[in-house]
């Protein structure tokens, strides 16, 4: 698979048109967000496309990036959800708009599984088996061309396996499950920002 991988230094260029339908993902130098810092935003349209934001990480100053991030008329899927904006709320000091995660819609549509991981999402709906074995590489410094291609595949497959998942979601009447579940998450954020990282469910 030939993919169009660009990287931008410090925020998305000026009028580059994604479409109203991106994947997204992030990259940190660990996941202590107390301590490590986000490094990386990458972005995809679902085109084979992955546009990689290198963040100036004195200043995160990243005006096209974010604006992005915060219009509600752009459907964002994310991976785990919950990590990427927990960083992305602590380092660029905004709340992402219209998010949706396909951990936690295959944590309620795939009940057939408890294997809910990237590689194991993109494995069923695409047939390919990705590596991650850059996934603790260190991304705060110069990018090899290895560390690029694995950032890629973080977000290009992203829009197949939410529309797979969705169709799982409708068939099995469970959609309404994963919609009252999602609004949760900005919550679920500011709870691990204020260190109540535990099921605070739980008895």
């Amino acid at each position: 698979m030939n993919l169009d991988i660009k990287l931008h230094k410090e925020d998305l260029p000026d009028q580059l048109a994604l479409g109203d339908n991106i994947s997204v993902d992030c990259e940190f130098m660990g996941l202590n967000v107390e301590r490590d810092r986000l490094c990386l935003v990458q972005i995809s349209s679902g085109n084979n496309d992955a546009h990689i934001v290198k963040l100036n990480r004195d200043t995160y100053e990243a005006p096209n990036l974010k604006k992005i991030l915060q219009n509600k008329n752009i459907n964002k899927i994310f991976h785990f959800a919950r990590a990427d904006l927990l960083f992305i709320k602590k380092y660029l000091n905004i709340q992402v708009e219209n998010v949706n995660c396909t951990k936690i819609m295959s944590k309620i549509a795939r009940s057939y599984s408890d294997k809910h991981g990237l590689k194991d999402l993109v494995k069923e709906f695409t047939g390919i088996d990705i590596s991650k074995n850059l996934q603790t590489s260190d991304f705060g410094g110069e990018l090899s061309e290895k560390q690029l291609q694995y950032c890629a595949r973080d977000v290009i497959y992203l829009h197949k396996i939410y529309n797979g998942l969705k169709k799982i979601l409708i068939r099995e009447k469970r959609e309404y499950l994963y919609n009252g579940a999602i609004k949760f998450i900005h919550s679920r954020v500011d709870l691990d920002l204020a260190s109540f990282t535990s099921d605070v469910w739980s008895h």
